[in-house]
C-alpha cells in the first residue's frame, strides 16, 4: 500500500470516530432535554390538576354554606348539610353552631370583667400574678385612654421595646391582634388553642344552650360537674347535640335556678349568660379528590335578615 495513503486513512478513521462520539453526545443531550420537558409537562399537569381539584373542593364547600345559611335549616340533623357527588368525586359537610358558644373578648374587656378572665387564665395553668397582669395588658390595649391599669402596659412600655404606635386603643378587630399584646406568649405557652374559647362576633353573652361545660363553669363560677349537668339537660336523654330530644332553656333564670346560685352570685353571673344568641357560625368542609377546603362564615340574624360578619377560606391538610 502506498505509504502516503496511511496518514489519510488514519485521519479518516479518527474523523469518523469523533463524529460518532459527537452523535452520541447530541443524542444524550436531546434525551435529557426530552426527559426534562416531560418532567415539566407532568409537573404542570399536576399543578393544573391540583388547582382544578382545589377549586372543585372550594365549590363543594360553597354548596354546604348555601344549604346551612338557609333559614329553613333548623339544626345539624338536616340531611342536606352533607352531600357526595359520585360522578365528580366531590363531597361537603357543613355544621351550624352559635357564635355565642364562645366568650366575646371585647365585651369582657369593655366591662372590665377581670375576675372571669383571671379565672379562665389561671384555670389553664397561668400563675395568678401573671394572669392578672395579662388581663390588665389586654384592657390597656383595647381602652381608649393612655392611663395604665395597675399591672398593665400602655404606650411607654411598647415604645420602650421598639414597638411604635402600640397599643391600638380600640377593641380587637380579630383574634390574631391579641397576639400582639404584652405577655400573650405566656398564655400561649399554657394554652396554645386559647382562640377556641373566644370570639369578637357574638352579641356579648355566653349561650348556655350551645356552650361546652368548661366555658359554662367559668362563666357561672361553678364546678365542672354542675356545668356538665346543664349541658346534659340540653342534650337530652341521648346525650347528643341537635337531636329531637334536646331540651333548650327558655330563660337564663332557669339556668340560675338549676345551678342553685345565691342571689349575690346570680347578680354576677346573669349578665354573662344568654339562651337566645343571634349570631351563627357555619363551617363547611369541601373535598375533591385528595384536596380539602374549608369555609367559615359568621352570620347575624340568620333566621330573619342574615348579615355576613366574617368569612374565611382555608386549605386543609
Amino acid at each position: 500500500m502506498n505509504t502516503t495513503l496511511q496518514p489519510r486513512l488514519r485521519q479518516a478513521h479518527l474523523s469518523r470516530g469523533s463524529a460518532l462520539i459527537a452523535v452520541f453526545w447530541v443524542m444524550a443531550i436531546l434525551s435529557l432535554a426530552v426527559f426534562a420537558a416531560v418532567r415539566v409537562v407532568y409537573h404542570d399537569a399536576d399543578i393544573a390538576a391540583s388547582q382544578i381539584n382545589g377549586f372543585d373542593a372550594l365549590l363543594a364547600a360553597e354548596r354546604g354554606i348555601a344549604v346551612a345559611a338557609n333559614p329553613s335549616v333548623k339544626d345539624n340533623q338536616e340531611p342536606l348539610l352533607s352531600g357526595y357527588d359520585e360522578e365528580t368525586d366531590t363531597s361537603y359537610r357543613a355544621r351550624i353552631t352559635s357564635e355565642a358558644a364562645r366568650f366575646n373578648i371585647n365585651t369582657l374587656l369593655l366591662k372590665k370583667d377581670k375576675p372571669l378572665l383571671t379565672h379562665i387564665f389561671t384555670g389553664w395553668g397561668m400563675e395568678l400574678e401573671a394572669a392578672q397582669t395579662l388581663v390588665d395588658n389586654l384592657i390597656d390595649w383595647t381602652d381608649a385612654g393612655d392611663e395604665t391599669e395597675l399591672n398593665g402596659a400602655e404606650i411607654d412600655w411598647y415604645e420602650g421595646v421598639g414597638r411604635r404606635n402600640q397599643p391600638f386603643n380600640h377593641p380587637f378587630y380579630n383574634l390574631d391582634e391579641m397576639k400582639l399584646v404584652k405577655d400573650m406568649d405566656l398564655l400561649n405557652a399554657v394554652k396554645p388553642d386559647w382562640e377556641t374559647w373566644f370570639t369578637i362576633w357574638s352579641n356579648g353573652q355566653l349561650d348556655v344552650n350551645e356552650a361546652d361545660a368548661e366555658l359554662i363553669a367559668a362563666a357561672a363560677e361553678v364546678s365542672l360537674e354542675k356545668a356538665q349537668d346543664i349541658v346534659d339537660y340540653v342534650l337530652g336523654p341521648d346525650h347528643e347535640r341537635y337531636t329531637e330530644d334536646d331540651q333548650r332553656f327558655e330563660a337564663v333564670q332557669e339556668v340560675i335556678e338549676m345551678m342553685n346560685l345565691s342571689e349575690i352570685q346570680a347578680a354576677i353571673v346573669l349578665p354573662r349568660l344568654t339562651v337566645n344568641a343571634k349570631v351563627t357560625r357555619i363551617i363547611s368542609d369541601g373535598r375533591a379528590g385528595t384536596l380539602n377546603r374549608r369555609i367559615t362564615l359568621i352570620l347575624k340574624d340568620r333566621s330573619t335578615h342574615p348579615t355576613i360578619l366574617f368569612r374565611k377560606e382555608e386549605i386543609l391538610p
